[in-house]
């Protein structure tokens, strides 16, 4: 029987059965090989904390007003980083083609059917599948760097260096731009400066990472992305950047913003603060940009061995275990960059 992972409660998740999705015209079923834990929008999920879960989103006005929330427990299939194998295919179905290996967005449940539309251009040929379940993270970090406008001789500084932000890192390396890495656990830092960051900062540098980034960079980066999601880090960000500089915030931001002051740096600099979410590119970059293309990008820098996303990896467990997983991110165990969750149809680990 197919398994989900349901979220029941605050704090309570576990893999649940679910029923078998009949397969409609123009779909493909996937049988799930990994999925990838996000420790930003799912930790949410878990902690009860996201705003779909706390008020009701207006899909019309685009706004949270009062009411019944938009989203109740059981919350199930959360999750965008998946790879699987095609199983089955619905009759006209040309491609992909059973016994493909493709990646996609389907949550964390054992198996899917998904419209054959959504996963013909995402088939994997690397020699490595578990990269697949980068495809959407990397298309984040890459519409940050492409907000933050970086170029061949720019200054950078990313605050944040979770999984996103060391793609962000050295996506931005690989635009020509010099990165300056913030963050607080040691070690990801040390990653950081493996993908290609030039200088590293810890958030309780004296004075502030602001200042410090500033004398680093001879008065200010060119631009400053926050993936953090904290207000604190935004605040610094804004303190980062030259006078008209650009600061991206693209973390998933929670609750008030007690440490963004606005009356500082932000008011005395004219400094533009731009948001980056999935949803949508940047509007300079006009009609060329889309989602799709913002995942073959990412993909295409990593089967040419670009960017190097299995160093990245630290855990990867049965789906059983899922539980352990979102203990671990709810208590900020640093060791956990990248979770993976192993559902039994992956092949044999070598």
């Amino acid at each position: 029987m197919p398994e989900v992972v349901s979220f029941t409660a605050p704090f309570e998740v576990a893999l649940a059965p679910t029923d078998a999705q009949p397969l409609a015209p123009g779909t493909v079923r996937v049988r799930t090989w990994y999925s990838g834990v996000s420790a930003g929008t799912e930790l949410t999920a878990y902690r009860g904390s996201n705003p779909y879960l706390t008020g009701t989103w207006d899909a019309e006005r685009r706004l949270f007003v009062e009411g019944a929330p938009t989203f109740g427990y059981p919350v199930e299939g959360w999750g965008y980083s998946e790879v699987g194998e095609v199983v089955e295919v619905a009759d006209g179905v040309e491609a992909p083609a059973v016994g493909d290996v493709v990646h996609g967005i389907w949550g964390h449940r054992s198996e899917a059917v998904v419209a054959a539309a959504a996963v013909r251009d995402r088939v994997w040929t690397g020699e490595d599948a578990l990269a697949g379940i980068f495809a959407r993270v990397g298309s984040i970090a890459l519409n940050a760097v492409l907000a933050a406008e970086a170029r061949l001789g720019d200054r950078v500084a990313i605050y944040g260096q979770g999984v996103i932000g060391l793609l962000a890192t050295r996506l931005a390396v690989l635009s020509g731009a010099e990165v300056v890495a913030v963050d607080g656990v040691p070690d990801r830092l040390e990653v950081a400066r493996r993908m290609g960051a030039t200088h590293t900062l810890t958030p309780d540098a004296p004075g502030g990472p602001g200042a410090h980034v500033r004398e680093w960079s001879g008065g200010g980066v060119d631009s400053a992305i926050e993936l953090s999601g904290n207000d604190r880090a935004l605040h610094e960000a804004v303190r980062s950047v030259v006078v008209d500089g650009t600061v991206v915030a693209s973390g998933f931001y929670q609750g008030g913003a007690a440490h963004l002051r606005l009356g500082e740096e932000f008011h005395h600099n004219r400094v533009r603060i731009v948001a980056s979410q999935i949803s949508g590119t940047p509007l300079a970059l006009g009609p060329r940009w889309d989602q799709p293309r913002l995942v073959r990008t990412f993909m295409e820098q990593v089967r040419r061995g670009r960017v190097d996303v299995r160093s990245i990896v630290t855990d990867v467990v049965p789906a059983a275990d899922v539980a352990s997983v979102f203990e671990r991110l709810d208590r900020g165990d640093p060791g956990v960059l990248q979770a993976v969750l192993r559902f039994p149809a992956a092949p044999e680990e070598r």
